[in-house]
C-alpha cells in the first residue's frame, strides 16, 4: 500500500532502496520520513532526491548513510527507571521459574538498554540462564553496542536511573572509566548476541520469553506497526512478555486480545497461555 503522506520523489527513493537492497522504509511514519530525509540531504550535500535515487543503486555507501539516518539511536541506561523497576518486580520472578530464558531487544540502537537488562538479570541471579539477542538495522550502532563504551558525562545520570530502577549496589560496579569514557564490564557481554535484523522485512526471531522494543514503533505507520506486533506475537512463547515504549501501546492492534496487561503505565504485556 502506498504511503499517502509522502511525495513522489520521496517514494521513488524508498522504492529504489527496496528494489535493490531489500530495505523497506516506505511505511515509516510520513513525518519521520520527511525529517530523516531532510537531515540526510543536509548532511550529505546532495542537491536532489532524484540524484540520490540514481547514485544509490551503484554506491552502497550511500545506502549505509541512509540507514544511519533512518535508525533511531536515542537511548540511555535504565531508560524510564520505573519500567525497569516493574520488570524487576513483576516479570523477573516469573522468569526465575524457567531453566533457560531468551530475551530479544529489538531495535537495540547503541545497546544501553541491553546492558541495563544484563545488570538487572545479574542482580536477580539468573543471568547465567539467559541469552539476550540484541538486534538493530544499523550496523554502526550495533558496533558501538558491542564495544560497550559510552561517554563518561552520562555516568551521573545513568547512576541516578539505576538507583531509581531498584539497583542493589552502585552503577559504577559495572564499568571501568578511561579518559572520557566508561567501558561496560566484560562479564555483562558473555550472554549477549548482537545481530543485524530488519523488523520490516525479516521474520520471527526464535521463541522468546521477553521482547523489549521501546520507542521504536512510534516511528512506523499503523500498517507497519501491526505487521511488527504480529511478528512479536509469533516470536513469544506462551506466557512470554512484551514491553514497548511509554508513549506506545498495543491496545488497538489485533494482537491485544491475546495479551493481558501486567503494567498499563509501563506498557508491559503478557501473552496469554493456551487454554
Amino acid at each position: 500500500m502506498i504511503n499517502e503522506g509522502i511525495n513522489n520523489e520521496e517514494m521513488e527513493l524508498l522504492s529504489v532502496v527496496h528494489r535493490h537492497y531489500g530495505y523497506d522504509f516506505r511505511n515509516y511514519a510520513p513525518a519521520m520520513i520527511k525529517r530523516r530525509l531532510a537531515s540526510f540531504m543536509f548532511e550529505t550535500k546532495f542537491e536532489s532526491l532524484p540524484e540520490v535515487s540514481q547514485r544509490i543503486v551503484s554506491d552502497r555507501s550511500i545506502l549505509e548513510s541512509l540507514i544511519y539516518y533512518f535508525s533511531i539511536t536515542v537511548t540511555e541506561m535504565f531508560r524510564n527507571p520505573l519500567t525497569c523497576r516493574k520488570l524487576r518486580e513483576s516479570v523477573i520472578p516469573y522468569l526465575k521459574t524457567y531453566p533457560h530464558i531468551k530475551i530479544w531487544h529489538a531495535g537495540c540502537a547503541t545497546g544501553e538498554e541491553v546492558y541495563s537488562m544484563a545488570i538487572l538479570l545479574k542482580e536477580e541471579g539468573i543471568y547465567d540462564r539467559c541469552h539476550i539477542y540484541a538486534t538493530d538495522i544499523n550496523d554502526s550502532a550495533l558496533n558501538a553496542a558491542r564495544d560497550g563504551i559510552f561517554p563518561i558525562k552520562d555516568a551521573k545520570k545513568y547512576s541516578r536511573n539505576y538507583k531509581e530502577a531498584g539497583g542493589h549496589y552502585a552503577f559504577s560496579d559495572y564499568y571501568s572509566s578511561i579518559d572520557n569514557s566508561i567501558i561496560m564490564d566484560r562479564g555483562l557481554k558473555e550472554n549477549i548476541i548482537f545481530a543485524n535484523h530488519n523488523l520490516v522485512s525479516d521474520h520471527i526471531f526464535g521463541e522468546m520469553n521477553i521482547i523489549m522494543c521501546r520507542n521504536v514503533l512510534i516511528y512506523f505507520n499503523d500498517i507497519l506497526q501491526e505487521h511488527i506486533l504480529n511478528i512479536f506475537f509469533e516470536s513469544l512463547t506462551h506466557g512470554g512478555f512484551l514491553c514497548v515504549g511509554n508513549s506506545e501501546s498495543i491496545k488497538y492492534s489485533n494482537i491485544y486480545p491475546k495479551f493481558r496487561e501486567i503494567a498499563r503505565r509501563e506498557r508491559i504485556y503478557q501473552k496469554k497461555m493456551l487454554q
